[in-house]
């Protein structure tokens, strides 16, 4: 059976948010007992308090994968910002982990923040599956369960950073730090926050 090459995953469903249990996990992935720890939260559920252990597994094996996508100067940054700041760093996190979510982020989301509506909803990002499904073939094999479960844990994600309101209306993020993003050569992530551009001058003027 060939191998599939993909720049996808739908793993975004094993998780979503995962906010607080990435906080709580933070000094298991960063010690150098990491593989045994983890192991152990896994069979005792010690930290995470999810009760199902397939459920507390799929949320492990998301966080892991979230934190090994990021430098290890990352995580020592992120440890020292407030829990709002954290929470918008956990969301660039999420779009630099899974390509499907930053492709719905930038092609629909910012689209719909700049157009007329200023709204989101299903439907948008059903129309960007069939985009990508087009032209990637691993997407295209998704099942319309999967594709819905996809959609549905990255509209979760955007409703618990507060991009997305409970009447699906796009608003823009607030962060203290959004000078740590510009420093480290990830503007873009300030318009993915919905920062008009004159707010994104602002603060990069303040760095001069």
């Amino acid at each position: 059976m060939t191998k599939i090459k993909s720049p996808y995953t739908a793993a975004i469903t094993g998780g979503g948010f995962l906010f607080t249990e990435t906080n709580a996990l933070l000094p298991l992935l960063q010690s150098a007992d990491r593989e045994a720890l983890l192991k152990d939260e896994r069979v005792n559920n010690r930290l995470l308090q999810i009760n199902a252990e397939s459920s507390r597994y799929n949320a492990i094996v998301e966080i892991a994968r979230r934190y090994d996508a990021m430098p290890a100067s990352f995580w020592e940054d992120y440890k020292n910002m407030n829990e709002d700041d954290q929470q918008v760093a956990l969301f660039f996190v999420i779009l630099k982990t899974y390509k499907i979510c930053f492709d719905f982020h930038i092609n629909v989301t910012m689209r719909k923040w700049n157009s007329i509506s200023k709204s989101l909803v299903y439907d948008d990002i059903e129309m960007e599956f069939n985009e990508v499904s087009a032209r990637d073939e691993f997407v295209d094999s998704w099942s319309d369960k999967t594709k819905r479960k996809v959609a549905s844990a990255y509209l979760t994600v955007l409703r618990k950073v507060g991009i997305l309101d409970k009447d699906d209306n796009l608003h823009p993020l607030s962060a203290s730090n959004f000078d740590y993003y510009i420093i480290n050569g990830e503007q873009w992530f300030l318009e993915a926050c919905l920062l008009q551009p004159y707010q994104i001058e602002n603060i990069k003027k303040k760095l001069v």
